[in-house]
């Protein structure tokens, strides 16, 4: 037993941070426990490592500790076998960093209205974490940023402690993949891609998710990982900015955007489908795609698909109001004073998550003009609109009573052909009602 010891304390750091990885005996944490940091700390302690999580909201914290979990991807029955386990437990308390091996920060990273990035959450996280840094940690971002964060930004803040990187403790980032609601690809089984600022971070940190992880993708530096994660946004954004201004011009011309997207998707190669819908919602694809713009804009280039894909998709809730607007006036029916009814609030279907919803927006826009709202979702019960609080009414009583039904979260649970029967007006924007022909139906 000493022997083992004293052949231990003869590696090197990066020595034994390898062994400890490898015989599951790392102390794993996690800063930031929301929609990233919950399912990747659960899936470290399923694989057979003590984890701790540290976020600064104590009510999370009471929570996860009793084993009751806020995530939808994440089952309060797992998180309480784990906590039970003594896999998982939460803290408030950074100087338990002190006793970490491996560190995972996953803290938010908003645009500022002027669509700058706010790093305020990450530079507090590391702050924090470069007070109780000693040799042979491992670090790693997986905060979305704009390229260039870690090293330009995150490894300054720790090496001030002196210790070296790629010998002393270990820099990377690796982008969260995560789907909400994605019942088919989940932390575990989305490939992890992985960038170092050096050769043995990279090394170490891809050890490290191969642990629990199915597939890690290491890549050469750590801006290429984090161009990854904006590229995949990126693309999606624009894709989606593509059909939203096609669906605008298929309603000046009286034709189905729906029907054309699923005629296109027929073709076996070189297209892939994308929807239209009421406005891009979520954590990612609205915010992303502008830490690219801003930083391209520092090296003198203008990201020109990037800012005219934002602009068309920030036009979708005011299409989606003109469309009930119009709608209405086709009732003969002013939209001051109407009652609509809106289905769904969450950014998509099936899931509680209300981050940058285009139906908030919707929301507002309808009321400034004078309408009366209420809404409807499974997922979500109430939401706070400054000082006001809307609670999610039954679905089949409101679209019998309002004016207007607007579907802007097509969810699964809602009881469409009921909906259908009892409104007087849909306007649908998720093409919840793409089989039935109905002249109550008005589609984007």
């Amino acid at each position: 037993m000493q022997a083992a010891a004293t052949q231990l304390e003869a590696l090197s750091a990066a020595e034994l941070l390898r062994h400890k990885i490898k015989t599951r005996t790392a102390r794993v944490g996690i800063v930031g426990l929301g929609y990233v940091g919950l399912p990747l700390g659960v899936e470290f302690a399923k694989a057979g490592f003590s984890v701790i999580g540290i976020d600064v909201q104590q009510d999370k914290i009471a929570r996860l500790n009793w084993g009751d979990s806020y995530i939808q991807d994440v089952p309060s029955s797992s998180l309480r076998k784990l906590v039970a386990e003594n896999r998982f437990r939460a803290t408030a308390d950074f100087s338990a960093v002190a006793d970490l091996d491996t560190i995972n920060i996953a803290v938010p990273t908003p645009l500022r209205k002027t669509k700058d990035p706010d790093m305020s959450y990450v530079v507090a996280a590391c702050q924090e974490v470069a007070k109780y840094l000693s040799a042979g940690k491992l670090v790693i971002l997986e905060s979305t940023t704009y390229p260039g964060t870690t090293n330009e930004l995150v490894l300054p803040m720790l090496e001030r402690t002196g210790l070296r990187v790629g010998e002393d403790f270990f820099l990377c980032f690796s982008p969260e993949r995560i789907d909400p609601g994605n019942q088919r690809y989940q932390t575990r089984n989305i490939p992890k891609v992985i960038g170092g600022i050096t050769p043995a971070c990279t090394e170490i940190g891809s050890l490290f998710y191969s642990q629990a992880l199915e597939t890690v993708v290491p890549v050469s530096s750590t801006s290429v990982a984090e161009m990854v994660k904006l590229l995949e946004n990126t693309f999606r954004m624009i894709n989606i900015g593509l059909v939203n201004e096609l669906a605008m011009m298929c309603d000046r011309m009286d034709i189905n955007i729906w029907e054309v997207v699923d005629a296109a998707a027929t073709k076996p190669f070189g297209f892939m489908p994308f929807y239209p819908g009421p406005g891009l919602g979520g954590h990612c694809i609205p915010i992303d795609p502008f830490y690219l713009s801003w930083k391209s804009k520092q090296a003198g280039i203008e990201a020109r698909f990037i800012e005219l894909a934002g602009y068309i998709n920030g036009q979708m809730p005011h299409f989606v109001v003109d469309k009930v607007q119009n709608a209405l006036n086709e009732a003969q029916k002013p939209l001051k004073g109407s009652h609509i009814h809106v289905l769904g609030v969450a950014y998509k279907r099936d899931i509680e998550d209300v981050r940058e919803s285009p139906a908030l927006d919707i929301i507002l826009l309808l009321e400034r003009k004078g309408a009366r709202i209420t809404y409807s979702d499974p997922y979500v019960r109430e939401i706070q609109f400054g000082d006001r609080l809307l609670k999610s009414d039954d679905p089949l009583a409101m679209a019998a009573k309002a004016d207007c039904v607007l579907v802007a979260t097509n969810h699964t649970q809602f009881d469409y052909p009921g909906i259908l029967e009892s409104a007087r007006l849909i306007v649908d924007a998720r093409n919840a009602f793409k089989n039935d022909r109905s002249n109550k139906i008005v589609r984007i």
